[in-house]
């Protein structure tokens, strides 16, 4: 993927790839040549490495959108390489390829330039890096209309 491309579409709701299980629509928040940073309703954030992705959809009339919005003070990982964003989320639970056969749930133990070692209860497993296609950690946010609605029950409340 070209960065001046994916730097065009940064804060835009886009779909990667055009189906199947990797497939994901979500707001765009940074990307290069080595990976992207997608925020989605159900997943949270996820990191795509770009050499995985077949397409890149934009609506041009806007009508694709997510009820999502990032924490104020979130911090998202910018690493020059996927392999920096690995390691940047040693020990700390993760989900590879989140759709499919191939997905996995763990903690990363160690990340090296041929491999990524999870730990998943018991096992120790060991991931071809080439394999990898996606990423995602334990972040989560609150959906934008759920965060309103609750925040309007407060005000409700306090009135009474």
């Amino acid at each position: 993927m070209n960065k001046e491309m994916l730097s065009s579409l940064v804060g835009k709701v886009i779909k990667v790839d055009r189906g199947g299980p990797e497939s994901r629509i979500g707001m765009l928040l940074s990307g290069n040549e080595q990976y992207l940073t997608l925020l989605t309703e159900d997943d949270g954030i996820v990191y795509y490495k770009t050499h995985h992705i077949k397409s890149i959809t934009d609506n041009s009339k806007n009508e694709m959108s997510i009820d999502v919005e990032l924490p104020t003070g979130f911090k998202l990982i910018e690493e020059a390489d996927f392999a920096g964003v690995l390691k940047t989320l040693e020990y700390q639970w993760v989900k590879i390829n989140r759709g499919g056969p191939e997905t996995l749930e763990g903690v990363v133990k160690a990340v090296t330039n041929d491999f990524v070692e999870i730990v998943f209860n018991e096992e120790v497993i060991r991931l071809s890096m080439f394999h990898i296609r996606n990423v995602s950690h334990g972040v989560k946010f609150e959906r934008a209309k759920e965060k309103d609605m609750q925040e309007e029950s407060k005000d409700s409340t306090k009135k009474e």
